[in-house]
């Protein structure tokens, strides 16, 4: 999708956070946009959303970029899967 968007320039994908508190880590998307914006995706199974550990490095990704100036982040979450009910 981010190949496909004209307002899109360049991507680069695993982009290490220099120097976060909470160890290595990495953002899965960055793109550099047409008028030299960044724009930041991370990519997140929706089972994990829940999860303490997960919340934490989304938290620590968004307020890094934050502090970099990068106000256009979210996330990518899979589909829900739907279960047909067999009864129907």
């Amino acid at each position: 999708m981010l190949q496909e968007c004209k307002d899109v320039k360049e991507i680069r994908c695993n982009v290490s956070l220099d120097g976060l508190e909470i160890g290595e880590y990495s953002s899965d998307f960055m793109a550099v946009k047409s008028d030299g914006d960044l724009m930041v995706r991370e990519c997140v199974f929706r089972k994990f959303l829940t999860k303490p550990l997960t919340v934490k490095l989304l938290d620590a990704s968004r307020q890094y970029w934050l502090n970099h100036g990068v106000s256009d982040w979210g996330i990518v979450i899979d589909e829900m899967e739907v279960v047909a009910d067999a009864e129907k």
